[in-house]
Order: C-alpha cells, then structure tokens, then sequence
C-alpha cells in the first residue's frame, strides 16, 4: 500500500521509517526541506530501541501532491498545522483513501473534516512515545507504548480493523477502540497537567511532582479539565483523576513535556490545543479554569518573544 506521512517530524519520520520497513510505499512530505533533503539523499537514520539502522526506501519531499494514490494518510503535524494539511492534501486524495489523524490536544479530527470528507477521517493517540530530530535526516526514539485508533464518529468497523492491522504489521502495538474520544481526553488530562507547567515554571515533570506548590497548581489544571470533560459527555475510565495523572506523570519523572521543549528551542507549541483549550469549553458550561487560563496566558506572552518562530 501507499502510505502518505503528512508532517515528517520526529513521530511522524518514525512512522515513515517502520511502515518503510514493513514494505509499504512510503512518501514523507513536511516544509523542512534540510530534513527533507537529507532523507532523500541518505535515508533516514533511526535509533531506538530495537536498534540502530538507516532506511533508505522512503520518499521525502514538500509537496502534498506527492500523496496522490495513497490508500492511507497519516496526518503527524503539529496541532497548528491540522488544517493547513488537510486543505492542500483535498486534490490529491481518492476516494477510497483513509486518513489517520494523531496529534496532542482537542479538535484535530474537527478540523480535518472541514476540508475532507469527515467519513474518511479516523483519530489516533500515540501511547507513551518520545523522539526527537538531533539533526536533519536522523530520527531517535526512546519508547513506543501504544497506538489508539478509533472512527470519529464512534464505533468498531472493518476499516478500523484493516487500519489497526497496517500499523501492527510495521510493528506497532496498535489496538481499536469504540469511543476514541474517551481515549483523547484521557491523554489530555495528562497533557495539561505537564505542559503548560512544566512550561512555565521551567522544569522536568520529576522536579514538577517534588514541588509541593507547583503540583498543587498542575493538579488544579487537572482538575478544571476533568470537570469540562464531564460536561462534555466524556465517560472517563477511572473515577479518581488526581490518581490518574499521578500515576502517569511518576512514570516520566525523567521527561520534559514537548511545550517546554518548544520553547527551550524558541518555537512556538501547542498550547491552544491543551491548556488553552479548556477554558472557552468551561464558558460553554459555565465553569471556571482560572488557572488553565493563568498559565495559557503566560505561555503564550513567553512565545510572543519568539517573533515568527515555526510551530
């Protein structure tokens, strides 16, 4: 199968490599051309954890044209960039062609559907991941836990069956499930409890949980985006979310959230995707997120420093 990668960062350059060595036909089309360019001429070097190689087998490019005649799309932008893919990918893209959407906070699949046909479009979580881009061309991965899939408007299908099957195939541990959006608030909940704290007070999330003060207010983040999803209809999978997040966050004691490394490299991140996110929800149903909307405010007064800075 063709497989088109929209967005070739450091997810989505993992993505490109594994369905690469699985035997798809792989195209990675993203605007940085140096990282582009590298894979075009080198391949692209991978390190993880099940070795060291490089692939050489994929197609990097620019050009969202380069995605004509795939049967699937991965859209692996950044939050920003969801829609923007999507309206150049529309000419390109057949009718039997299904797209996978996988990115941090809320909407992606909303935003998708404004420029393709919603009933093409199915949502995905990635589960415990982390990688970077130490330089054009070479790709590192330290983990890869899960990837969630689900149909935007709910329930189990053959296609998400057939889709789930492709990434198994590359090697992904890659599971369906029937209320995708149950699956994105949960990961969102853990995102602004880290993000935007870790963000701002400049931290780890290990030195994050040992400060008494600064765990108190991610908690309160927590706790403001748990009640907006409750009034959202969202039928969370656990009853304690204090206990939730805690859990998560002790398992990456050693991790920065990918917003504070945006802006320890002066770009621009997600944060209207996840924290920034919750307080028009708490307006919809009159809830107050006082410090989601605290904390927004200073992340993005901080990222209106960085000037003109990529997202």
């Amino acid at each position: 199968m063709k497989i088109a990668i929209i967005g070739a960062g450091a997810m989505g350059s993992v993505y490109a490599a594994r369905f690469a060595e699985a035997g798809h036909e792989v195209v990675a089309i993203d605007p940085w051309r140096a990282h582009m360019d590298a894979i075009a001429a080198q391949g692209l070097r991978l390190d993880g954890p099940d070795g060291n190689r490089t692939v050489t087998d994929i197609q990097a490019t620019d050009a969202p044209e380069a995605a004509e005649g795939a049967g699937l799309v991965v859209i692996a932008t950044k939050a920003a960039g969801v829609a923007g893919a999507a309206q150049a990918l529309r000419p390109h893209l057949g009718t039997e062609t299904t797209v996978v959407t996988i990115q941090n906070g809320l909407g992606a699949g909303e935003r998708i559907a404004a420029h393709l046909p919603g009933e093409a479009v199915l949502l995905g979580v990635a589960d415990g991941f982390g990688a970077s881009v130490p330089a054009p061309g070479h790709v590192r991965h330290a983990a890869m836990k899960l990837i969630r899939l689900g149909e935007l408007s709910g329930g189990e299908t053959d296609r998400l069956q057939k889709v789930a099957e492709i990434w198994q195939g590359a090697g992904f541990n890659a599971r369906t499930f029937a209320d995708i959006h149950q699956l994105i608030w949960e990961k969102l909940l853990c995102n602004v409890t880290l993000s935007a704290p870790c963000t701002v007070f400049d931290c780890t999330v290990g030195e994050l949980l040992d400060h008494p003060e600064h765990w108190r207010t991610a908690l309160a983040c927590t706790s403001e985006a748990h009640a907006c999803g409750l009034a959202e209809g969202i039928g969370f999978g656990f009853d304690d979310p204090v206990d939730y997040v805690t859990r998560f966050a002790e398992a990456l004691r050693g991790a920065s959230p990918s917003m504070r490394l945006d802006h320890l490299a002066g770009r621009r991140s997600e944060i209207d995707f996840i924290n920034g996110a919750i307080p028009s929800i708490g307006r919809r149903h009159g809830i107050a997120t006082p410090v989601n909307a605290e904390l927004t405010e200073a992340v993005r007064a901080r990222e209106a420093a960085f000037g003109g800075g990529s997202t």
